[in-house]
């Protein structure tokens, strides 16, 4: 049953299906078009607050982990993904599980916030199906892994639903009893159309192209020996599992739910925990302005690399209407990566690398000795500070402009430094645009023992706006250290965790930003 009695959907709303591996929800919550069209669209400044008032689970993490040792990556005791990455009130989502061997399961679905230090709501629970073994997909042109398994569930998005991160987690349930077992994740986001302050973009991009389940088969794998490459001959799916987390260090925590509690939840969490008044989508959802353009403040976050051109030139257009851009990200709009659809149709789900974004810029032309088709249009233009070659590295957070209204209140001197904040990936280069300042910069050593520069800056819009860029992936380790969260390790560097003066730095911007 869900925490809260008002919260939507309860067990007792789904029944076991009695097919060979279906499971259905046969009856559903009532949908009604008046509510949801008002949660959907109306201004409700008070929305995320009053959803953090809610109980938050006890017992939401993954607990019991079963990683196949052959690949390092899958976890095939039960496994799954959805048929959208977002959804809005009233649709319905499939999710498509695999357990091997064929066991009985349960999903409890969670949305993820602040919840009084918590992190997460359980909002229903769904089942128990009985499972079954879906077949591994066949390796497709362009080393494309499309899963075509059959629904387990349907899930039905009832009216009070906010938007925000779920995560489904999945559960084995033994032969006798009906504690839950083995474990893992499928993640999606809930997103509405209501007028906000803050739009929170999810990197969901990013989380598919260095997603290597069953095993190796990521946007960087091209069945060569080599362990990272960046082919453009490579598609992926978001119609599979998304495996464990091991770029960088080894996330067992993050099976199913990509990189967002990797990257992401830490802002998504201390946001949620300040009141702001925040709403969700993913990369998907930005291929035309108007989503953006209800809000006051647009949030690249993380590690925001993957973007179709649609994307640039909304976000393009919503800072030329007077939307504030934060680049709370490193590494972000660095590659063209075009969205394809399913081969049932479905829209937007899979991406291929077809070039680097750059213009005429140097930092395009080192990334450019792999015969790529496309090349998009300078992302310094956009941002502030560009992608730079090499870009794997880690370093201090160092301050050259104390003055700036920014960082009003952190006792901020000139040459101070925040340790660790900078990787494994940043942006440098400033670009030429009038008034940009640099208020950070310094040296990321790459292994430890090779240098390069990096640089955050704001720069004005054109109404009186403005757009910051923090130049480093990290960024949101500095924000909170919430449960289900691990901090990251890369390149001889790594970030300390919350830090007093990013979250006010964060604030000031916000507070300019919101008025």
């Amino acid at each position: 049953m869900a925490d809260d009695p008002n919260s939507g959907m309860d067990r007792r709303r789904f029944i076991q299906s009695t097919g060979a591996g279906l499971a259905t929800a046969l009856a559903a919550p009532k949908l009604h078009a008046e509510t949801d069209s008002q949660t959907a669209t109306s201004r409700q400044p008070s929305l995320i607050r009053q959803e953090n008032q809610r109980e938050g689970a006890r017992d939401w993490q993954l607990t019991r982990i079963h990683i196949d040792s052959r690949s390092g990556y899958r976890s095939p005791r039960i496994e799954g993904y959805c048929s959208r990455q977002s959804v809005q009130v009233g649709d319905r989502l499939d999710v498509m599980v695999s357990t091997r061997p064929a066991a009985p399961f349960q999903i409890e679905i969670f949305r993820t916030g602040y919840y009084s230090a918590r992190g997460a709501r359980l909002m229903s629970v769904l089942g128990p199906f009985q499972g079954r073994e879906q077949p591994d997909p066949p390796i497709g042109e362009q080393r494309l892994r499309e899963c075509r398994w059959e629904a387990s569930a349907t899930v039905p998005i009832p009216a009070d639903w906010p938007s925000g991160v779920y995560l489904g987690r999945l559960s084995t349930l033994p032969p006798k009893g009906n504690q839950p077992y083995w474990q893992s994740y499928v993640i999606f986001i809930v997103r509405d159309d209501r007028p906000a302050d803050i739009l929170f973009q999810c990197s969901d991009n990013t989380w598919l192209a260095y997603n290597r389940w069953p095993n190796r088969f990521s946007l960087y794998d091209d069945g060569s020996e080599s362990e990272w490459s960046s082919p453009h001959s490579v598609k992926v799916s978001f119609d599979r599992p998304y495996g464990k987390y091991r770029q960088i260090y080894d996330n067992p925590q993050s099976v199913g739910s990509g990189e967002y509690l990797c990257f992401e939840f830490p802002l998504a969490y201390w946001l949620e925990q300040q009141g702001y008044d925040v709403t969700y989508c993913s990369n998907s959802d930005m291929l035309s302005p108007e989503r953006g353009q209800k809000c006051k403040a647009f949030l690249s976050v993380g590690h925001d690399e993957y973007w179709d051109l649609r994307q640039y030139e909304s976000v393009k257009s919503m800072i030329d209407s007077g939307v504030d851009a934060l680049f709370l990200s490193g590494n972000a709009v660095c590659w063209v990566s075009p969205f394809l659809a399913a081969a049932d149709g479905r829209p937007n789900r899979i991406i291929h690398r077809a070039g680097p974004y750059g213009g005429a810029a140097k930092q395009r032309h080192e990334r450019l000795d792999g015969g790529y088709p496309m090349t998009g249009p300078d992302e310094g233009l956009l941002m502030g500070v560009r992608n730079v070659e090499p870009v794997n590295g880690g370093g201090d957070w160092i301050i050259t402009r104390p003055d700036h209204w920014m960082f009003e209140g952190t006792g901020i001197k000139r040459g101070d430094s925040i340790p660790g904040l900078v990787g494994w990936e940043y942006h440098g280069n400033p670009a030429d645009i009038p008034g940009l300042q640099v208020v950070a910069e310094g040296t990321a050593w790459v292994g430890g023992t090779r240098p390069q520069q990096w640089a955050a800056s704001i720069h004005p819009g054109p109404k009186k706006n403005f757009v910051f860029n923090a130049a480093t992936i990290f960024w949101v380790q500095g924000m909170s250290n919430p449960p289900g969260h691990m901090l990251p390790w890369s390149h001889a560097s790594r970030p300390h965790g919350a830090d007093e003066r990013v979250q006010r730095i964060t604030a000031n911007l916000l507070q300019r930003s919101l008025g």
